[in-house]
């Protein structure tokens, strides 16, 4: 059976990213708290209540990605070749988005334009730590399940805590190279390189005991 969505799901996908393209643009224009979301919907063509449908908070409408991101974790993970360790998943997958230049991944042309309007803005970072959060108690969850380690059993959520915090940390420095005026293919060598540095260190460190 096919895993594709069907008519009716993409057409609310492309709902969704076309809000959440409108918002953007108006965000990186005049910043995110001189948009309300009235004037988004407006600027959409669709109702403030269609935004929310889509997007719960205002915040959601920049940080848009952080659904997907969830949706490639737990898939990295439960799809992982027989054999694989879930660290060595989380590493493929971030790898590959980096080289495709993934939004996700961190690394692209003119990715300073939205890290800027966060930077900006103490609502937008309040919300994207929230974010993170969910994404760490997710990891832990997935992390859990793939060692079926006991339900109290911290080492999972430890375990998380570390491979998101290492993440961030080697996000948060590529993102400040690129601000100071670095260009993405100077930085992306360097980001690889300690994204492979950080997951053989939390390997070592989280291997089976």
């Amino acid at each position: 059976m096919s895993n594709e969505p069907g008519l009716r799901e993409r057409k609310k996908l492309q709902t969704r990213k076309m809000i959440s393209d409108t918002a953007s643009g108006l965000f990186i224009q005049r910043g995110f708290d001189n948009v309300t979301v009235a004037e988004v919907a407006e600027a959409a063509n669709v109702s403030t209540k269609t935004v929310f449908n889509y997007f719960p908070k205002k915040e959601d409408l920049y940080l848009d990605r952080f659904p997907e991101a969830a949706e490639l974790i737990t898939r990295a993970v439960r799809e992982r070749p027989e054999g694989e360790e879930p660290l060595a998943a989380l590493r493929r997958l971030l790898l590959s988005l980096l080289n495709q230049r993934h939004p996700l991944g961190g690394i692209g042309e003119n990715y300073q334009f939205f890290w800027q309007v966060v930077l900006d803005s103490p609502a937008l970072q309040a919300r994207a730590r929230e974010l993170v959060d969910g994404l760490e108690h997710l990891l832990g969850s997935l992390l859990a399940e793939a060692t079926g380690a006991d339900p109290d059993d911290p080492w999972p959520t430890v375990a998380a805590a570390l491979v998101v915090s290492a993440y961030r940390a080697a996000y948060i420095f590529a993102a400040r190279r690129i601000l100071a005026g670095e260009r993405p293919d100077d930085v992306i060598a360097d980001h690889t390189a300690l994204l492979n540095r950080s997951f053989d260190a939390l390997e070592r460190a989280l291997a089976p005991r």
